[in-house]
């Protein structure tokens, strides 16, 4: 694009935060906005916030001083540099974000961003911006679709935004405040966006939102429809070979989903389901509307259907008034469980949240054990899920070169890693890999013998 403006777009946080990311320099791109790799001599700068952390959050403003003295830099070149702040940040904080961040030119929620191209404007003549307001338009109905050759260039797996917001209410969590009620898109028009992708050679599709699994769009006839109906719409489109979703609550794992682990091979046996805490006292504290045993129902129930299912999970250490017992019980939810893989952290409180009034803080050295001892025993269950592969012939879908000269790397229906020697006319193909070792972050393997033959045929390679 001859002349265009450039423009960097960073996130933070969630895979949610990755495809808004997408989707703004998608919608930039018609007002003239090519995207650079990095800040340095972009035209415009936008920081996609996430707040559900406080370190998070303090992210974003160290971020934004380093951006100011680029800024700076590019004024006393002649250039305009703008700097935007969108997301979760910019939904909670709003004015406050310009007060301590003079450098900010724009700040727009995460409901707003199909607005960009006309706020970017009066930015550019000095107008200070802000709109976190939540519209009453779908901001989904106003967004430019993305360019055949952008969506190849973004890789093998996609996110797709099905569902944003949340009810839920927990105590904890700022994402009702910063996302809104829960909203979902249209099964037609969540097809229509997957066959695009399949068309521009996606074979793995993730279907994302605040609460996924509370999915409830329009079918073809205006009807509700689940996630469960929604992933056997996607099944059908051609082209895509994997299918997962994220993230999910444990009371919205209806029947209907359930039997679609059961009845779909697109659907990867991997489901994330955080549960935060495995003592009954906690999850009420946190309003999470469900017990502990409840999740293990859940758990079980998901087994039953698919037996080779594996789980990932969020918890939450040091809530307030968690006791030692509280952590004990977490720690045998963990064993009873035996997860793939989980995302630890120690309670920090959010502004606005209810559990933030709580008068009962756990101390922070004692977050700080209790957090390394859940992520020690999560790292040995993760360690011996990886083992168990070494030996095992395991489908691999293809997605990019590797490191070195040969090499393709892919991801097991588990999400793991494996590297391994084969031609780059196998991207984007699922081809059968034994696994020979375990790395510390990978699993490395070969194909399996004569694999690759009918498949480079296929391939026309």
């Amino acid at each position: 694009m001859a002349n265009a403006r450039k423009v960097h777009v960073k996130s933070f946080g969630c895979q949610m935060n990755v495809y808004d990311s997408n989707r703004m320099a998608d919608t930039l791109a018609p007002a003239g906005f090519a995207e650079a790799a990095g800040p340095e001599g972009a035209d415009l700068v936008i920081l996609n916030t996430c707040n559900i952390r406080e370190k998070a959050a303090d992210k974003v403003y160290s971020e934004i001083g380093r951006l100011r003295v680029m800024k700076e830099e590019a004024a006393r070149e002649g250039r305009q540099m703008l700097i935007a702040v969108a997301g979760c940040v910019a939904q909670a904080e709003g004015r406050e974000i310009m007060r301590r961040a003079g450098a900010v030119d724009l700040v727009v929620g995460s409901q707003n961003y199909h607005r960009l191209p006309e706020m970017i404007a009066r930015a550019a003549r000095g107008e200070k911006v802000i709109d976190t307001e939540f519209p009453v338009e779908d901001k989904f109905d106003a967004l430019a679709a993305p360019k055949r050759e952008e969506i190849a260039k973004r890789g093998i797996a996609a996110f797709v935004t099905v569902q944003e917001g949340c009810d839920k209410f927990c105590t904890f969590c700022v994402v009702p405040y910063t996302r809104g009620a829960e909203i979902s898109r249209p099964v037609e028009k969540i097809a229509d966006e997957v066959a695009r992708l399949a068309d521009a050679g996606v074979r793995e599709v993730t279907l994302i939102g605040q609460n996924v699994n509370a999915y409830h769009g329009a079918d073809g006839g205006g009807a509700p429809a689940t996630l469960g109906q929604l992933l056997r719409r996607l099944a059908r489109v051609p082209g895509i070979a994997r299918l997962r979703y994220t993230t999910s609550h444990p009371n919205d794992m209806d029947d209907d989903l359930i039997a679609a682990h059961a009845d779909l091979p697109e659907l990867m046996p991997y489901v994330h389901l955080p549960v935060q805490s495995g003592a009954d006292r906690i999850l009420a504290a946190m309003n999470r509307k469900h017990t502990r045993q409840h999740y293990l129902d859940v758990v079980a129930r998901l087994r039953a259907a698919r037996p080779d299912l594996a789980f990932s999970s969020d918890f939450i250490v040091g809530f307030p008034g968690e006791t030692a017992q509280d952590f004990e019980d977490t720690l045998s939810l963990v064993d009873a469980v035996g997860y793939a893989g989980a995302y630890t952290f120690a309670y920090s409180p959010r502004p606005g949240t209810p559990a933030a009034d709580i008068e009962d803080q756990v101390p922070p050295e004692e977050k700080t054990e209790r957090l390394y001892r859940l992520q020690a025993l999560i790292a040995r269950q993760q360690r011996d899920f990886n083992a168990a592969f070494v030996g095992k012939t395991v489908p691999i879908l293809l997605e990019k070169a590797g490191r070195l000269p040969g090499q393709l790397v892919g991801k097991t229906p588990y999400l793991q890693a494996v590297q391994v020697m084969a031609p780059a006319a196998l991207i984007g193909t699922v081809v059968p890999v034994a696994i020979t070792s375990l790395g510390t972050n990978t699993l490395f393997g070969e194909l399996a013998g004569g694999a690759a033959a009918p498949l480079l045929a296929e391939a026309g390679a």
